[in-house]
């Protein structure tokens, strides 16, 4: 069973900063890409960026320059550092991990649950 854990959501000021982490556990053979998303309510997911197994990052174009991702493979974990927020950045962000969970299986998708990132005054 593999799980997909998002954290570090929370309450933040318009120029805040914030750091999001993706765990993920249980047992696998491998993690290739990790993505983030957010979804506001009434919208579709919007995917922020990913970032693939050798660390390579990609970013939707609306968030280049304040969001950056990161990843330890040692740990298997996923970051995403959030700078200058701003209101419109409140959402749930949702992290999806592709994991192969044996040799020789495909890989398959899984998601987070989610952590909620409030932008106020």
């Amino acid at each position: 069973q593999v799980q997909v854990v998002e954290s570090g959501g929370g309450l933040v000021q318009p120029g805040g900063s914030l750091r999001l982490s993706c765990a993920v556990s249980g047992r696998f053979f491998s993690i290739g890409t990790i993505a983030w998303y957010r979804q506001t309510p009434g919208n579709e997911r919007e995917l922020v960026g990913s970032i693939t197994a050798r660390g390579r990052p990609n970013y939707s174009d609306s968030f280049k320059g304040r969001f950056t991702i990161s990843r330890d493979n040692h740990e298997y974990t996923a970051l995403l550092q959030m700078n200058s927020l701003q209101p419109e950045d409140t959402a749930v962000y949702f992290c999806n991990a592709i994991v192969r969970v044996s040799e020789m299986g495909a890989p398959s998708e899984y998601w987070g649950q989610g952590t909620q990132v409030t932008v106020f005054p």
